[in-house]
This record gives structure tokens, C-alpha cells and sequence, in this order.
């Protein structure tokens, strides 16, 4: 073969190497645009936990939850069960547990929550209506200041929305907005 056909075949494999090169870099460009177009419509859709959840990004296992998505964390919404953690404990239902009618409510609260061994509890759909009362019973001695087991019992129509509201009134006989709290309980139906 003549030196100038094995230069010709040279120059034709360069030139079809720096080509496929080309389309390669094109390529992962591309690619590359593209995951960032997608990240950034992620960020742009996430906005809650909820969302983050359903959009598949990791779960932290904590309490409550945290959703960790494109460097945002976002935290599960639970209420004020934290919050009110040394004045009453609720083990049935759980934040964001789905319920269904007849819903027993058990827990304990401090003796002072009650006023004659019990205390309000209302449940609202997503729409802030009241769709169910019950009255809280103290299981033992309620005059005291330590914790006293209680139980409910809530009867109500399934709503048009999908979540709702669980509080846990403290009984305030008074009257009075500085004597008055709450415990408040995101649920689904």
C-alpha cells in the first residue's frame, strides 16, 4: 500500500474518531441539560412534604418525618403533638393516620386537663366544618396533676375532603382564653 493511501486512511479514522467524539460530548450536553431542566422543575413542584414524598425523594426516618429534596428539607406536619407533649399523649389515633367512624380516641392527659373527669373533643374536615363531637373520659382519678388515662368515643359521616382535624380541647370551665388550650391532630379519611 502507498504511503499516501495509509495517510488517507489516517486522516479518514481521525476524522471519524473526532466525530463520534463530537456527537459524545453532544450528547452527554444533552443529557446533562436535561437533568437539570428536570431538577429544576422538581423544585419548582416540590413545596411541601407531601409533595416531596410523592415525588420520590428520601424519607429521613425521624420524628416527625423529613422529606429531603435538591438540598430543601421539609418536615411532615403533625400538629402541636410536641408542643404539648407533657400535658397530654394521644396512642390512638397518630398525626395523618387514616380513621374511620366509630373513632376511639385514647391517651393520657394531665389531671389538669379535665374538669369533672373529662373534656371536649371535636373533629373538623380540611373545609374547618364540624363534623363530630365526643367527651373524653378519665379511666382513674382525675384530681390529680399527674397523667390519667382517657377514652373517647366519636361517631361521625365521612366528609367530601380526604384530610381533617382531631383537637383535644383542655375543659375550661372559666371561661377564660388564658386558661383555655389545645392538642391538635391532623388525620385523613
Amino acid at each position: 500500500m502507498s504511503q499516501t493511501k495509509i495517510s488517507l486512511i489516517i486522516l479518514a479514522v481521525l476524522i471519524i474518531g473526532f466525530a463520534l467524539l463530537g456527537v459524545y460530548f453532544f450528547q452527554q450536553t444533552e443529557k446533562q441539560a436535561n437533568q437539570n431542566q428536570a431538577a429544576n422543575q422538581n423544585q419548582l413542584i416540590v413545596s411541601n412534604f407531601e409533595e416531596c414524598v410523592v415525588a420520590g425523594y428520601p424519607v429521613l426516618e425521624s420524628y416527625p418525618r423529613q422529606c429531603q429534596a435538591d438540598g430543601r428539607i421539609f418536615t411532615e406536619y403533625i400538629g402541636n403533638e410536641l408542643e404539648k407533649m407533657d400535658l397530654i399523649k394521644v396512642n390512638k389515633p397518630r398525626p395523618n393516620q387514616q380513621i374511620t367512624s366509630p373513632l376511639t380516641i385514647a391517651g393520657e392527659a394531665r389531671g389538669s386537663w379535665f374538669f369533672e373527669a373529662d373534656f371536649p373533643v371535636k373533629l373538623y374536615d380540611a373545609n374547618d366544618n364540624l363534623i363530630g363531637t365526643a367527651i373524653a373520659q378519665a379511666q382513674d382519678d382525675w384530681m390529680t396533676e399527674d397523667f390519667v388515662p382517657f377514652v373517647a368515643e366519636l361517631e361521625f359521616e365521612k366528609p367530601e375532603t380526604n384530610e381533617g382535624t382531631l383537637i383535644l380541647e383542655k375543659d375550661n370551665p372559666s371561661g377564660l382564653p388564658k386558661n383555655a388550650d389545645q392538642l391538635i391532630i391532623p388525620i385523613e379519611f
